[in-house]
């Protein structure tokens, strides 16, 4: 009796691997996988080069790392961290987006409420208040670093100006976010900061109300802030970063020491 068991239980295996074996193959195979690779599988060095050229992300990441591009003395890996912090802001200021209300009649309350009442809102906003500022650190470390090992020489200009608008648009997020939870500290320093901006030359009094939408800092304001944080600089920031990445593989990876210091290694 129990070697009778013992076969039904084998034979029950044997066809659900065989199950599983047909159900992988026709997946494999259907239409929906190959599309997914458009020249097929990458089983020779052809097709493993269209693979890459065909897909965006893989596109974008170099093919090959130099070696002083992983030496983390060289590099300090400040590129990658500041990218790192901008996913980071954007995910948890999308989980915040549930719980705010761009109003001057609720935005105040609604912090306080996320810091004290949302299940891990405090967390939340820490995180992006604490990402945001430490990613203006990153940046501004970052073409620091790109500028004293002279990495944005030929033939990285474009992407040398490419990263000063990404460092602006850095700027800019964290001045558009700091009006958002609406208390003295972010009227005050608005306000201030739009008065600055009344004193550009010719424009300035026309730059001061294109940022307030009005005399002073009010609902107007607060919307305009929201939306230029939330979507137009979001937007910007992400096509910005896409062609800095791009250039980077296209400049011929991540720039490299002087001569004489790399015939050193």
């Amino acid at each position: 009796m129990p070697g009778w068991r013992q076969r039904e239980g084998e034979k029950e295996m044997s066809m659900a691997a065989n199950l599983l074996d047909r159900l992988v193959h026709g997946v494999t195979n259907s239409r929906v996988w190959r599309s997914f690779f458009r020249h097929g599988l990458p089983d020779n060095d052809l097709d493993r080069s269209l693979t890459i050229t065909s897909n965006l992300f893989l596109h974008l990441h170099p093919v090959r790392v130099r070696k002083h591009g992983l030496r983390l003395t060289y590099t300090w890996g400040l590129g990658g961290i500041s990218f790192f912090l901008f996913l980071v802001l954007g995910v948890t200021g999308g989980l915040l987006m549930f719980e705010y209300v761009p109003s001057v009649d609720r935005a105040y309350g609604d912090i306080v409420r996320i810091q004290t009442s949302v299940p891990f809102g405090a967390l939340l906003r820490n995180l992006h208040r604490w990402s945001a500022e430490l990613m203006v650190l990153t940046v501004f470390l970052h073409l620091c670093r790109v500028f004293y090992t002279g990495a944005y020489k030929p033939p990285r200009e474009f992407n040398w100006i490419v990263g000063l608008a990404a460092g602006f648009l850095t700027l800019a997020f964290s001045y558009t976010g700091y009006l958002l939870p609406w208390d003295q500290l972010a009227y005050w320093g608005i306000t201030v900061g739009s008065n600055i901006a009344g004193y550009v030359p010719l424009v300035g009094d026309q730059v001061r109300v294109l940022l307030l939408g009005g005399p002073t800092a009010g609902q107007p304001a607060l919307i305009r802030f929201y939306n230029l944080h939330v979507f137009v600089l979001s937007a910007s920031m992400a096509v910005v970063l896409g062609i800095h990445f791009w250039r980077v593989r296209k400049d011929g990876g991540i720039s490299g020491p002087p001569p004489a210091e790399e015939k050193r290694e």
